[in-house]
């Protein structure tokens, strides 16, 4: 199984392994991470806004632009943000690296 690294708000990593097929986001809940996802992945939030680590950003296929729009309501956006509920982990994602955002709007405060 593909392994995946998060690097939450304080620096702390947490290399869990995920299933081929499944997303970051859901990655993330499996493993009780603090990624949101307020719209469990039907690309109608900003809440799973990860940054992925450059050296893994462009092995990502390109956001759609559906996913470009809901970017522009994160906070702490950067050059490599993608919402976590539109990468989906692959063999040859194996490794990949993604950085939890210091802030973000929690939809359901």
């Amino acid at each position: 199984m593909p392994k995946l690294v998060f690097i939450d708000r304080d620096d702390t990593r947490h290399e869990v392994e995920v299933p081929v097929g499944l997303s970051v986001m859901e990655a993330a809940h499996r493993h009780d991470i603090d990624l949101e996802g307020a719209c469990e992945g039907s690309l109608a939030c900003s809440t799973c806004h990860v940054i992925v680590d450059p050296a893994w950003f462009k092995k990502l296929n390109e956001p759609s632009e559906d996913e470009e729009d809901m970017l522009d309501l994160a906070f702490g956006l950067a050059r490599t943000s993608r919402l976590g509920c539109q990468i989906i982990m692959t063999e040859e994602l194996d490794g990949l690296v993604v950085r939890l955002p210091a802030e973000t709007r929690n939809a359901m405060l």
